[in-house]
Formats: C-alpha cells, sequence, structure tokens
C-alpha cells in the first residue's frame, strides 16, 4: 500500500485548517456552559448572558459586530419561559444597546417576574441596555462599569435635538419632511418615557420614577454619555459593586476578535502591595 502524496497531506491540512475554528468554538462555548453552571450552583440561579462582542466569522475572520436583536429577545424570553418563576434570574449584561422593541420586550419580561431579577453589568450596558438593567430588583456593577441614557433616537438624530431645532424656528419656515420627523421624535421620547416609568414603578414611587424617567429620555446627556455607579445611585437606582468572580472570569471567555498584537497586555495574575522595607511579610515566621 503506497504512502501519502504530498497532494494527499496538502489536503489534510486543508481540512485541519478548516475544522481549526469549530473545535476552538466547541471547546469556548464548553468553557462557557461551564462556568454558567458554576455561578447557578454558587448563586441558586438561572443565569442568562447578552453579551455582545465582534464575533469572527469561520476561519475567514470576518468581523461581526452584534447589538441586541430579535433573535436575543426571543432566546432570553425562552429562556425566562423555561425558569419556575420562583427560581432567581441573573443577566450578565455587555451590550451597546440595539432595537427598542427587543429590549423593551425582554425588560418587560424580567419585571414581571415575581422571582428575584438580579443585572450584572461588569462593563457597560448603553442604550437598550440600560432599559433592560432597569427592570432588575438589584443591579451589580463593577466600580467603573456604566450605563447610558435610554432617549430615543430617529434616523441619524436625537429626538431631543429635533424638536428642540424645530421650536427655535417658526412653523412656516419648516418643510414636511422635517415637521413629520419632529412629530415621531415627539410620540418616541413620550412613549420611551412612559415605558421608562412603568419599568421603574415596582421599586420607586410614582414622583420617583416619573423623575428618572425624564432625565433618562429627555436628552440631559448625549446619547453615549456614561452613566456612572454613582450617577445611578444618585438618580435612585439600586446598585452594587460586589461583583461575583464568576461574572469576570464569564466575560473572558467572549473575547474581542482581532487581528495582530492584543492592545492591551499584562500578566494575568492578581498583584498584591509589595512588602514595605524593615518589616517582615505579614504571615511567615521569623527564624
Amino acid at each position: 500500500m503506497s504512502g501519502f502524496s504530498l497532494f494527499d497531506l496538502f489536503w489534510i491540512f486543508i481540512i485541519l485548517i478548516s475544522l481549526q475554528p469549530v473545535l476552538q468554538r466547541y471547546l469556548l462555548q464548553s468553557q462557557r456552559l461551564r462556568c454558567i453552571r458554576q455561578l447557578e450552583r454558587a448563586r441558586g440561579s438561572r443565569v442568562i448572558t447578552l453579551i455582545h462582542r465582534r464575533e469572527t466569522m469561520s476561519f475567514l475572520g470576518f468581523p461581526v459586530v452584534r447589538f441586541i436583536d430579535m433573535d436575543d429577545s426571543e432566546q432570553v424570553l425562552r429562556a425566562i419561559k423555561m425558569t419556575d418563576p420562583k427560581v432567581p434570574i441573573d443577566l450578565v449584561l455587555h451590550t451597546p444597546g440595539g432595537l427598542v422593541l427587543a429590549s423593551e420586550q425582554i425588560a418587560f419580561a424580567l419585571a414581571r417576574r415575581p422571582g428575584k431579577v438580579t443585572v450584572f453589568v461588569p462593563h457597560y450596558a448603553m442604550s437598550g441596555g440600560t432599559l433592560i438593567a432597569l427592570a432588575a430588583d438589584e443591579l451589580v456593577m463593577d466600580e467603573n462599569a456604566v450605563l447610558g441614557p435610554v432617549d430615543p433616537q430617529v434616523g441619524q438624530y436625537p429626538a431631543a435635538s429635533i424638536l428642540q431645532a424645530v421650536q427655535a424656528k417658526d412653523v412656516n419656515e419648516l418643510d414636511d419632511q422635517t415637521l413629520i420627523l419632529a412629530d415621531i421624535a415627539r410620540k418616541a421620547m413620550q412613549q420611551m418615557k412612559q415605558t421608562v416609568a412603568e419599568l421603574l414603578s415596582e421599586r420607586m414611587s410614582p414622583d420617583d420614577a416619573e423623575r428618572v424617567a425624564t432625565v433618562l429620555t429627555s436628552g440631559t446627556w448625549t446619547h453615549d454619555y456614561p452613566i456612572t455607579v454613582d450617577q445611578a445611585r444618585e438618580l435612585g437606582l439600586n446598585v452594587r459593586t460586589d461583583m461575583p468572580d464568576e461574572v469576570y472570569h464569564l466575560m473572558e471567555l467572549f473575547p474581542q476578535a482581532g487581528v495582530g498584537r492584543p492592545s492591551v497586555e499584562y500578566i494575568p495574575a492578581p498583584y498584591a502591595p509589595p512588602p514595605q522595607p524593615g518589616r517582615r511579610p505579614v504571615g511567615r515566621d521569623q527564624h
């Protein structure tokens, strides 16, 4: 029996190269599931992740930016439906935002649950992500994590800015398209304000819920403004900062796709302060 030819070896090499991303993805998915199970056992909850990174398609390396979409909504709603109403739900949230409809569906599904809902924000949950976070009974953020305003966007412009520009001019100077945009912007802001107030009404007084809804939806800040932990607390949100280590480990299993050398490098180990000169390290015996 003759051995392999160079042509055969070439095709075996091509097959292995094409299968490598599939195997890597399978191993990574297995690690994610193990980490999720560890967090569930530690907290006695159902853990759901809504994490958006730039994904890489196959072995071709095309980056795809993800946002909250209807597929996310369907998956999260299905996971909620499969969970007993009394079982707590922990949602790990990392997203730049996305479709309003999908975000509202997830938020109201979480808000209606009788069991406790905790949302973990290890880095950021902007726009639609913030809307989902507002549905939580308890919000756990890293000390440096941020939320964002939920003011509606009409096309490429903030709804609040459209209304302000229209109000600064005489109505006879405006064309029909601008007036239509202003009408849509007004409705979008009213609808979003009502949505936010309704989500917060279970945990705040009606006046406080109305106040927070106005701040978050009326264009007080630009749409990408980072709302820090302190600012979230000033608004009246129930925010803690004791993030479980399992959540950070889980985020490491959702690596950012990229090409070339990483832009951030460090030794992945905890560092303690160095011992002070002239003092023996704590916990060591002198001989």
